[in-house]
């Protein structure tokens, strides 16, 4: 399982919380798991002259990108709310693949204000639809996640996040293990 840091901006968040989501991953023990910045990937704004979906690419880091994403069996977004949707930095980085992506199992784990990352989520359900993903039936959803940082920077989950993430993490594996077995089959 991969575990996406979507922010890509200076002061952001996510790693911190991308961080308290892949220790509880690690204690579920349901996956292998590995966490993946956008930041660091550094996709330049699609531009790759063919559609995704041919899986022809002309530039390395669009192939660098595919086979970061191909080992994957299943996917979280770490994403932040801006301005009542999700950031371009996941929407560019989801644009990027097709195939990648088809067929596996996503989750999000949603922060922000007020709404908790709740309207980026829902905002990305279609795009992860259209590419053929199959996201989970519950988030993780943080409000106010500016609270949730101590004066040293370590971000401490408040009440139910623990659970709500074991919810998340349970129903991921449930269908990673049933569309693992049905890939496999296919390849057969």
């Amino acid at each position: 399982m991969q575990i996406i840091v979507g922010s890509t901006r200076p002061g952001r968040r996510g790693p911190a919380v991308a961080d308290w989501f892949l220790a509880r991953a690690r204690e579920h023990a349901g996956f292998d798991c590995e966490l993946v910045d956008l930041a660091e990937v550094a996709l330049p704004l699609l531009d790759e002259p063919r559609p995704p979906q041919h899986g022809k690419y002309e530039h390395d880091h669009t192939r660098r990108w595919s086979e970061i994403v191909s080992v994957a069996d299943a996917y979280v977004f770490v994403v932040p709310e801006y301005n009542h949707s999700f950031n371009a930095a996941t929407k560019n980085a989801l644009d990027y693949l097709a195939g990648e992506w088809a067929g596996k199992p996503v989750a999000f784990v949603g922060y922000g204000g007020l709404a908790a990352g709740a309207r980026a989520i829902q905002g990305l359900l279609p795009v992860v639809t259209a590419l053929g993903m199959l996201p989970v039936a519950g988030s993780v959803h943080i409000p106010y996640v500016r609270r949730s940082f101590t004066t040293s920077g370590r971000f401490e989950a408040a009440a139910g996040l623990e659970q709500s993430a074991v919810g998340v993490l349970d129903g991921l594996l449930r269908i990673t293990e049933a569309t693992a077995a049905a890939r496999t089959s296919i390849a057969v």
